[in-house]
């Protein structure tokens, strides 16, 4: 049986939508970086701003990826202990879809709730309660569905919008500080300057306006991100349930649902990360494909 290979789906096609409502906001925040170079270079903007989109390329490298993109997700590497977990189960997914244990990476976000996502070309990240917490069946279960990911080409677009979203969100961040310092400014010298305390109130208004407007942009398309990625969730769920591994991913889903800890969302430090479909809808999918699809039925 030859190995895995992607695929290019429906999934994955829409999750371009999110790539299209970032890039009006991307276009203004790459046109003030671009603005230092104008200065001292002949360097346009098409060619600056083409340049920092392909530069975006370097995120499917897998070294890269290692170093620099989970990172920037809030992963790290596993433990011990979390290595042994992980590789166990993960090694069960290799084998069924004849791919090498080493064409992907594996990596842990410190969390207290059940989740896991895939991003770049070829990273894997799981939750460290979820490694702590779910069996060797169920987390099979957790990576075949991540992988199915990859394999539908569902995070091509989502690798895209996180590189678009980095100088969005340095912008965004850069201005609430400014605003800060203005605010301080203006409250320190304003009592004795009238003029001071003005220009204080005007600039921490400006820099309001102007981190507000990239942070909407982000809000936006992290909401269409979540609509379409809705969809890929389901799509990937079937492909597990094609892979063999339907059984071991609904025994992980029925645990989330039981948790009452379980939050269906990311951290706030994860950049550009899509929610899952509530577990019980998901489940109650699973159940329905376990009866149609199951290989092994």
């Amino acid at each position: 049986m030859p190995s895995a290979k992607r695929q290019v789906d429906l999934a994955a096609i829409s999750s371009l939508a999110p790539v299209a409502a970032l890039l009006p906001t991307w276009s203004v925040a790459i046109a003030i970086f671009w603005i230092p170079f104008w200065k001292f270079t002949d360097v346009s903007f098409p060619l600056f701003a083409f340049a920092a989109l392909t530069l975006g390329i370097i995120l499917f490298s897998k070294s890269i990826q290692k170093l620099f993109l989970a990172r920037l997700l809030g992963a790290r590497q596993p433990t011990y202990d979390e290595s042994v977990a992980l590789y166990q189960a993960w090694r069960r997914v290799a084998k069924a879809n004849h791919i090498s244990t080493g064409s992907f990476l594996l990596a842990v976000v410190d969390s207290s709730e059940l989740n896991a996502f895939a991003s770049g070309g070829h990273l894997l990240v799981v939750s460290s309660f979820a490694v702590n917490e779910l069996d060797n069946n169920e987390l099979t279960g957790v990576l075949a569905h991540e992988l199915s990911h990859h394999l539908g080409s569902h995070t091509v677009a989502l690798t895209v919008a996180q590189w678009l979203s980095l100088p969005i969100l340095i912008l965004a961040r850069t201005g609430f500080i400014l605003q800060t310092v203005a605010e301080v400014i203006s409250d320190t010298l304003g009592s004795r300057l009238s003029i001071v305390k003005f220009f204080g109130i005007l600039a921490s208004a400006a820099l309001t306006v102007v981190s507000s407007i990239f942070v909407s942009g982000l809000i936006v398309a992290q909401t269409l991100s979540n609509a379409v990625g809705h969809g890929s969730e389901f799509q990937a769920d079937r492909r597990v349930v094609r892979m063999g591994f339907g059984k071991e991913l609904l025994n992980a889903l029925s645990r989330v649902a039981d948790q009452t800890n379980y939050v269906d969302q990311f951290s706030h430090d994860q950049i550009f990360v899509a929610s899952h479909p509530p577990a019980r809808e998901r489940a109650a999918r699973l159940e329905a494909l376990l009866q149609t699809e199951d290989p092994f039925r």
